[in-house]
This record gives structure tokens, sequence and C-alpha cells, in this order.
């Protein structure tokens, strides 16, 4: 009877442990790393959230995100820039009397609000937040614009709902929704329609508030007649463009008088400066 030969075991190879170390605290370092130059960029708006500035004043239940510091730090670099919100009915009932401060820190200066919707939709709180807010700031007000509904239509619910005075900001058009049931070309008619109306109404050029991607996509350059109010809330970028007359960086501010998040935008200028875009 012939033995069997011995089976020879495959070598199994083996986790160098020094290399697994070095691997851990290479990753380990670089994430120490990657949270220092976080909290260094950031290092104002958590000083301030922290408890470091004295005129810091906040509620016991409300719980701070990481959104408030990147406002604070935004905020804190334009200071010298005007500074507003735009509300609507989803703000609900707003105390202006007590509508001052963003983040308890930015003294406002404008407000947008929302007047009318699609062809026949009017804000439930636009009346009330328009006599509210004549008070103590410089009013705007906004249509939101359905692009599968009649542009002319749309313009004359503006303008049959808002009586401009001197002193308020241009009309806004608010373009942030895709068509479902035509081109982007018959969008770009209709569009061009409600604004020609409006300017022919009121007197002057209207501003096209939309989003970032829209304006890059379709509206920059054939619309380039007109001033743009730009939605960014991108958390890492603190830059107002010079092509944007508003932005609205935000939409989860704490605003004084006002329950819940608001948005807020920085005007490409001053106070002052803001005055001379108003009517006249």
């Amino acid at each position: 009877m012939m033995k069997k030969k011995p089976v020879r075991k495959r070598a199994t190879s083996k986790k160098n442990p020094l290399k697994s170390k070095i691997y851990s605290v290479v990753l380990g370092g670089l994430s120490v790393l990657f949270l220092g130059v976080i909290i260094w960029h950031y290092r104002s708006g958590l000083a301030y959230y922290l408890g470091f500035k004295s005129d810091k004043v906040l509620s016991d239940k409300e719980e701070k995100r990481l959104t408030d510091v990147r406002n604070y730090q935004v905020l804190n670099c334009y200071r010298e820039k005007a500074v507003g919100i735009d509300v609507s009915e989803y703000q609900g009932k707003i105390n202006w009397d007590e509508v001052h401060w963003v983040e308890n820190n930015f003294r406002l200066q404008f407000v947008f609000i929302r007047a009318t919707v699609g062809k026949n939709k009017v804000d439930a709180q636009f009346s009330e937040n328009w006599k509210g807010a004549k008070k103590k700031l410089i009013c705007g007000a906004y249509h939101y614009y359905r692009p599968n509904e009649n542009s002319l239509e749309q313009a004359n619910n503006f303008i049959k709902n808002v009586k401009l005075r001197l002193g308020d900001l241009p009309p806004v058009l608010d373009i942030e929704a895709m068509p479902k049931n035509q081109s982007i070309d018959s969008l770009k008619v209709g569009l061009k329609r409600w604004l020609e109306k409006i300017d022919a109404h009121y007197q002057v050029k209207p501003i096209i508030y939309t989003n970032e991607k829209f304006y890059e996509a379709f509206l920059k350059e054939e619309f380039s007649d007109y001033k743009f109010w730009i939605a960014n809330y991108s958390f890492f970028d603190e830059t107002l463009q010079d092509d944007w007359l508003f932005w609205q960086f935000t939409e989860k501010a704490t605003v004084s008088g006002i329950d819940g998040n608001v948005d807020v935008n920085i005007y490409n200028g001053t106070t002052k400066m803001l005055q001379y875009l108003t009517l006249n």
C-alpha cells in the first residue's frame, strides 16, 4: 500500500501590523487636518456661537446648526453691504415690530414679499406683510412664475394686486421651475412677455430671481439686459459674484419677529446704493 504524500499548506498572506498602523495614523491625521481647516475657516462664526462674543443673544430652545456658523461668516464678510430677507405666507404671521436683525447681529435694510403666484393666486399674507414691512424696511414684491400657465395672465395678476410707489424696489419675477408641457424656448418667450408687460406698466425693468443653475444654463446670456437675484446655498461658497445684484445665500437663518427659518439676501452694494435702485 502506497503512502500519500503530505499535502503542503499554501502560505497565507499575513497583514503587516506596522503597515496597518501607519495607514490608520495617516487616515486619522488627514481627518484631524480637515476638521482643523474647517474650524479655522469658520473660526469667527464658531467663536460667536460658542459664546466668545459679548453681544450673543440666543434662545435656549433654539438648536443651532452648522449653517448658522456659515450665515454669520458670510454676513460678517459683507458688513458694508445691505442685508435683507424675503418672505411669503409660509412664514405665517410675522411680528413686524420685532423684525430688526438677522442672527441677532446684522441689521435688516430691505425685504422682498411674495405677492402673487401664477395667473390667479394671491399670497395669503401679502397685504398684511406689505403693510407691516413698509413701516421700517425698503420693500419689493415678487411673483412666483408657473411655467405651464399663460404669461400675460400671470402679469395681469401681479399688476392687479401690487401697487408700487416711490421708494419701493423694482418688481421681481421668480422662476425656479421647469415646464412640463413646453420647451425651454417656449418658456423663454413666456418669461419675456411677462417682463415686458411689467416693464411697460411700472416703467421700470424687473429683476429676475432664480437659482444659479438656471442662471448659468439658460438665462444668463439671453436675459443679459436684466439684473439677477441668485439663490446659491452652497456651504463652502462665500463669494458674492459681481454679476449678481442680490445673493440669497441661505434659507435657514434666524430673524427676530419671525418663527422658523428665513431666506436671507445680500445686496451687491451699500444701503445708500440700494436707495438709488428704488423707484423714483
